[in-house]
């Protein structure tokens, strides 16, 4: 056979390479010996151990009720201090709510729950033996977790998941009621006037030019005083003029434009982003968020991207002083599609 204690591929610990005929076999190690650790000698060792995951949900329970303090407590006023102590109660609250519930978990698998290694060998499946050793499995997990055995665990690990959650949920909460009908109505109405988005000067008819595009706003905006940004969000509107016999106006709604000047809502109907810019050549208009591309001369039908709903259009004409004004509020509500909107 030759020698090869100079490191060959035929050697004892060498790995085999194409071309030779010897390959060792590799015989199976088993399972490493099992290292008992303190908790599992010691009784006052597994006690501690016990209590030190309890401590560690109840950090988490009330790393959770400090979050409430900051969110409920604290009275936001105008100064700068106010805010930074919320934030810090908020961020520091769910810190210890989520850092004390996974830290208890993992201190608990390592130092309370069997860490020995199991090997099995795969069985052909049966379905009521499958069946029955689902269960079985699912009892030794339930049984080697201790849960049974240590109510203290048990009961801080309760309170610290029903709690949890709760930071989260009022974050979600605060963002504000479901839109229900509330985007069905923005400030539009009969003779209200289109102006410059942010000035609020009123537009004519003669000052939109071919190609050009205009970021709309109510006149009456100019004279809210509450509630003036939301309202804008739902009103605003992109402003464009094209060859009349470039649109395709559908029936009824051949009247919704004044000599190719056409006006549609500039929140995109996929997650809301501003519809924000115009292809003058492709008459196109684009959402820089995710890509939906919407044809102006199709009534801004969607042809590329997640969008799934035209944008709206507001009717307009123009007034006795050749001001552009809008025929009516629109006529579908504006914004995303993702909630049921009846």
């Amino acid at each position: 056979m030759g020698n090869h204690s100079d490191g060959t591929p035929t050697g004892a610990d060498a790995v085999a390479k194409a071309g030779h005929q010897e390959v060792d076999v590799f015989q199976d190690p088993g399972l490493p010996p099992h290292r008992l650790r303190l908790a599992d000698t010691d009784p006052k060792a597994a006690k501690r151990a016990e209590r030190q995951v309890a401590w560690l949900f109840i950090i988490s329970i009330i790393g959770t009720l400090v979050f409430f303090v900051g969110y409920f407590g604290v009275r936001l006023d105008d100064t700068i201090g106010t805010l930074r102590i919320q934030n810090t109660l908020l961020g520091a609250g769910v810190a210890f709510a989520m850092l004390g519930i996974g830290t208890g978990i993992v201190h608990w698998a390592r130092a309370l729950m069997p860490d020995h290694e199991v090997a099995e060998e795969r069985h052909p499946l049966r379905t009521e033996e499958d069946r029955q050793a689902a269960v079985q499995i699912i009892d030794d997990i339930v049984e080697e977790t201790g849960i049974k055995r240590r109510p203290l665990i048990r009961n801080t690990l309760i309170g610290a998941v029903a709690l949890a959650p709760l930071p989260a949920i009022a974050i979600f909460r605060d963002l504000g009621p479901l839109p229900g009908d509330v985007l069905r109505h923005t400030l539009w109405k009969e003779g209200e006037r289109l102006a410059r988005d942010p000035d609020g000067t009123p537009i004519k008819a003669s000052d939109v030019t071919i190609g050009s595009a205009f970021h709309v706003i109510p006149e009456s905006l100019n004279d809210l005083h509450e509630g003036k940004i939301a309202a804008k969000a739902k009103a605003v509107v992109l402003l464009m003029r094209l060859n009349p016999e470039d649109l395709h106006p559908s029936e009824g709604r051949e009247d919704w434009g004044y000599n190719g000047i056409v006006a549609y809502s500039k929140i995109c109907t996929h997650v809301g982003c501003p519809v924000a810019l115009y292809e003058q050549q492709t008459h196109h208009l684009l959402c820089p968020c995710h890509q939906s591309t919407f044809d102006l001369t199709q009534e801004c039908k969607v042809i590329f991207g997640p969008a799934v709903r035209p944008l709206p259009q507001l009717p307009i004409t123009v007034d006795s002083d050749g001001y552009l004004v809008a025929q009516s509020d629109f006529h579908e509500p504006v914004g995303p599609s993702y909630w049921e909107r009846g």
